[in-house]
């Protein structure tokens, strides 16, 4: 009996692809989700070009399409599938293979990213199973994107370091300038990515426990884990971070700093929304701004939080006080979300703080946060211009710099902040310093 019998028996779809038996001591394997990719190969000379980890390594590329895809369409997956084959003759090693999946008949319903990531997921969960390597490495990259050099001996080193780490971010950089895209390109793909930062620094500074960026192309995890949590959705986009909602809250989620994910900022339209939707909406529309969250909704959020101890035990005349103690924006959110008998529901089933915590935070999760940001910004706020937030953000974290209007400073700003170069920061939540 392996580890992931129960979960493959149960959940996955199709049956093995991959015939040949993979090495006793595979530890990493990549899966990368493949439609109408005309550059695939960049992708994989990035992996290949990349220093070998100590153990080996298969990466695993999955050529979808849905059962009624449009012939320009599936004649561009044939053509990448062969361009794939062709240069894996040539650079496949023992310790370093890559395989190919073809699956162009997904159903329609539900054709997508989020089901090209579970194949792939799923079949590298199968090859942990056959050498019943509970604590291999799912490694999620995407077929536009590129990497350092050091990518894979980072996260080996990572997850050798961090034994208890079930699952870990990995830090990511779009291209903000070159010659491959147009200005406007660039332009909309530096905001998008400060977007990101913002929103996921603003959470951390109000005090939720579980801010992570939750990008596609820019996340690992174990074996085990996946199989526990029932793997992979097959939602057409945002599978990324309905899956790392699963998985976050566990615990142990880490972040891997050290090494990079270089992402396209190309537009696309196979997504409603995420990156490629962004800068298609900006190309199309001659967009020159992106605008987001007001910043005083995360002062409102960080109020809240930091009160939440209260509500523990509370009694009906308390709970009214409480109400009358919180941040307007706040309140409205919570009575129209039957907030009163939540956490009536969450102190009846707790013992102490600790667990009340923990089954607060079950209930006001990442869906609730996003929810009570359109809540807020339908009701009672306006969205501001990305750099505006941002300069809001950085203000109240007090970092004792100076803060540029310009929207390419201000993301080398926070990424600079995420990947902990700035010091004595403010306490930011649950950042990993690992």
């Amino acid at each position: 009996m392996c580890f992931a019998d129960y979960y493959l028996n149960k959940y996955r779809i199709y049956p093995d692809y991959i015939k040949n038996s993979p090495d006793k001591d595979l530890n990493i394997i990549i899966f990368i989700p493949c439609y109408n990719e005309p550059n695939l190969l960049n992708t994989l000379n990035s992996l290949f070009n990349c220093k070998r980890p100590k153990s080996p390594v298969e990466i695993i590329i999955v050529v979808n399409s849905a059962i009624d895809e449009n012939n320009e369409i599936i004649e561009n997956n044939k053509k990448t599938l062969q361009q794939a084959n062709k240069w894996i003759k040539e650079h496949n090693k023992k310790s370093f293979s890559f395989y190919t999946i073809y699956q162009p008949d997904l159903q329609k319903k539900y054709a997508g990213v989020g089901f090209a990531r579970k194949i792939g997921m799923d079949e590298a969960v199968s090859r942990f199973n056959k050498i019943n390597n509970k604590t291999g490495i799912l490694v999620s990259f995407d077929a536009d994107a590129t990497c350092d050099e050091n990518f894979l001996i980072e996260i080996e080193k990572h997850f050798a370091k961090n034994h208890k780490t079930k699952a870990c971010s990995i830090y990511f950089e779009h291209p903000i300038s070159g010659t491959e895209f147009s200005d406007n390109i660039y332009n909309a793909i530096t905001q998008y990515e400060l977007y990101l930062r913002y929103y996921n620094l603003s959470s951390r500074f109000a005090g939720f426990p579980f801010a992570f960026h939750t990008v596609g192309s820019s996340f690992a995890v174990r074996a085990d884990v996946y199989a526990k949590q029932g793997g992979m959705n097959r939602k057409k986009a945002g599978e990324d971070f309905y899956f790392l909602q699963k998985i976050i809250p566990l615990g142990n989620f880490t972040e891997i700093n050290t090494t990079r994910v270089i992402p396209s900022p190309r537009p696309s339209n196979r997504v409603p929304f995420g990156t490629g939707a962004t800068i298609k909406k900006f190309e199309e529309n001659n967009l020159t701004h992106l605008y987001t969250y007001n910043f005083q909704a995360f002062l409102d959020l960080k109020s809240f939080i930091s009160d939440i101890d209260k509500l523990y035990k509370i009694d009906d005349s308390k709970l009214n006080v409480f109400y009358n103690d919180i941040p307007k924006n706040i309140k409205d959110f919570l009575i129209a979300n039957n907030f009163e008998q939540a956490i009536n529901d969450i102190n009846n089933n707790c013992a102490n703080l600790k667990n009340f915590k923990k089954r607060f935070f079950a209930w006001f999760n990442a869906f609730k946060i996003l929810k009570y940001m359109n809540f807020v910004h339908v009701n009672n706020l306006k969205k501001n211009k990305i750099a505006e937030a941002s300069r809001q953000l950085l203000k109240n974290l007090k970092l004792n710099i100076d803060i540029p209007n310009d929207e390419r400073q201000l993301l080398k700003i926070f990424r600079d902040i995420e990947k902990n170069r700035i010091l004595n920061l403010p306490n930011l939540g649950t950042i990993s310093k690992k």
